[in-house]
């Protein structure tokens, strides 16, 4: 219908597809400083991660973090870097290809694309969606690579998304997954994972579920994370049929003076070590791809806490990564949520 005066407006073209957006915390563009800053100022600014009144942050972020920490952190990044650059960044990659191809076979080449945008750094979520909305994608099916819901990562995730498309005429509709920790699938990645350790090293005396930490406030005021963590590791038990009393729960990566969830990795690595366990496996369900925090803080500074504490066997399974039984279950979780 045309009325007297004014123009009628058809918006013609393909039919509308539907894309899919893996989202990852995030990486500095390269192991400097420079770019330690930036990634950190970015990181650090988040009211999601840092829950303290916004002054007296900002205050110690600018005043006596940004100006020291990014040299050490920078030599830690160079530690894990490779030939790809960041780990994190590089298997990412890696997932989303494996992914993309996967997803080729079940639909028909490009009919539903999937690319990377990242919370902190690059490639920026801005890029990630301007990417699908350039390919004509108007149906996003969002997966944050976070098992466990924690505000602090998932719900970042979905301010960061909600903000960027403020700026959208036309919004897409969102499909937003945030969380999978309970799914059989994933369950079946993690014991498939562990299985595969006990058949080619054996089984050590202690399995150790390393989760990333927070602090224990965020758990007093609500969030669920760590609930979701604690029932991880009861699900891949049961699973397994393992004994209860073998496994541990813990939590790394702490920041600050301030309590955070425990027990903490370190602590409890010394402790089992000092009471004569010898031999350990650590894995890191809440990561969905190696990176600083596995690569470095547990397989090379957590192992060496607990040989100097009298153990004398550490043994680190790589997370997921692009390995097929994750990649099976990402495609499981999209096919849920979109189809």
């Amino acid at each position: 219908m045309n009325f007297q005066g004014q123009t009628e407006y058809k918006h013609k073209g393909p039919k509308p597809k539907k894309g899919i957006l893996l989202v990852n915390l995030g990486t500095p563009d390269a192991p400097e400083p420079r770019a330690l800053r930036r990634y950190l100022k970015e990181f650090l600014s988040d009211h999601r991660v840092v829950e303290i009144p916004r002054f007296l942050w900002l205050m110690i972020l600018y005043l006596f973090i940004l100006p020291f920490r990014p040299k050490s952190s920078a030599k830690l990044y160079a530690s894990v870097w490779t030939k790809e650059g960041s780990p994190l960044l590089a298997i990412t990659k890696r997932q989303r290809s494996a992914l993309q191809q996967q997803l080729d076979a079940d639909y028909g080449e490009a009919e539903l694309p999937v690319v990377i945008g990242m919370r902190y750094g690059n490639p920026s979520i801005r890029s990630a969606l301007k990417s699908l909305v350039d390919k004509n994608v108007h149906d996003i099916t969002i997966l944050p690579l976070y098992p466990q819901y924690c505000a602090a990562t998932t719900g970042s995730t979905f301010d960061s998304i909600a903000k960027e498309l403020q700026n959208y005429r036309w919004v897409p509709s969102i499909r937003f997954i945030n969380g999978y920790h309970q799914t059989p699938e994933y369950i079946n990645a993690i014991s498939q994972s562990i299985t595969g350790y006990i058949q080619q090293s054996g089984m050590p005396e202690r399995f150790i579920f390393s989760y990333h930490g927070t602090p224990q406030r965020y758990l007093e005021q609500g969030d669920p994370y760590y609930c979701f963590c604690i029932q991880t590791t009861r699900l891949v038990v049961e699973a397994l049929g393992l004994d209860s009393e073998q496994i541990i729960s813990s939590f790394q990566s702490r920041f600050g003076k301030a309590a955070w969830l425990q027990p903490y990795t370190d602590v409890a690595l010394k402790s089992i070590a000092e009471e004569g366990v010898k031999r350990v496996a650590v894995i890191c369900p809440g990561f969905s791809s190696d990176c600083l925090e596995t690569i470095e803080e547990i397989e090379v500074e957590n192992r060496a806490y607990f040989i100097d504490a009298g153990g004398e066997s550490y043994d680190y399974i790589p997370c997921l990564n692009d390995s097929q039984d994750h990649i099976d279950m990402m495609v499981q979780l999209i096919k849920k949520n979109s189809m």
